[in-house]
């Protein structure tokens, strides 16, 4: 399932979200045009490596990206849930709050695999943290989806709980999935960052709050 649109319209522009696109962005442009020499001395320096851990690198890990698809997608994840979560906390606390996401998402990874020697890069678990504010705040909300079909794709209006209740059941099950291979040095997708990302997102935006004259409309929000 791609989510391609949700139904409900941002009351302010999502400058912190826009800005964080474009920041991802332009550092994978730079990464990109780095022969293969500077750019693994540049991952090594800046994604973060559980067996070597650097406290930087908590930080700047989650605006690095492996590649095109990698970055493409979370940053359509981000702009698809992204939007409607700053428009309720604001920018400046959707900034911490997106920052404390990835923290929280990279400290979970840290915590199955401490001895992996594998680099952790991307943005997912800080947006797998605002995908679980999302499904607080917009359980209700219509997310326009793609969707195959044995031979074809189609879309069709799936309510997010939906959604995002399957998409946490499957990293939470491809984590457990992938304990055994924990300290492989092959690398692959840190699923128990999106797990932690995700509940972190759920926590943080019951206690964080939102603005006033969003938390009144009980009827659209929540």
């Amino acid at each position: 399932m791609i989510p391609l649109r949700d139904t409900i319209r941002s009351r302010s522009t999502p400058s912190v979200t826009i800005f964080i696109i474009i920041t991802n962005t332009l550092i994978f442009l730079y990464m990109i045009s780095l022969d293969s020499y500077a750019l693994n001395d540049f991952t090594r320096q800046y994604a973060m490596t559980p067996a070597r851990l650097h406290l930087s690198t908590v930080f700047t890990s989650m605006f690095l990206h492996g590649g095109w698809m990698h970055l493409i997608g979370n940053m359509w994840f981000l702009w698809v849930y992204g939007d409607n979560v700053e428009d309720i906390l604001g920018h400046g606390k959707y900034l911490l709050f997106y920052l404390m996401c990835g923290v929280i998402a990279a400290a979970t990874q840290y915590a199955i695999a401490p001895d992996s020697r594998v680099p952790v890069l991307g943005a997912s678990g800080a947006i797998a943290g605002v995908m679980g504010a999302y499904l607080l705040k917009f359980p209700n909300a219509r997310i326009l989806t793609l969707l195959p079909l044995i031979i074809f794709w189609t879309t069709v209006e799936l309510p997010a709980w939906l959604i995002l209740v399957y998409w946490f059941v499957l990293q939470f099950f491809s984590g457990v999935g992938s304990i055994g291979y924990a300290h492989a040095s092959t690398g692959g997708v840190a699923f128990f960052a999106h797990v932690g990302g995700f509940i972190a997102g759920m926590v943080l935006i019951s206690v964080m709050g939102t603005r006033e004259r969003y938390s009144r409309r009980g009827d659209l929000y929540w």
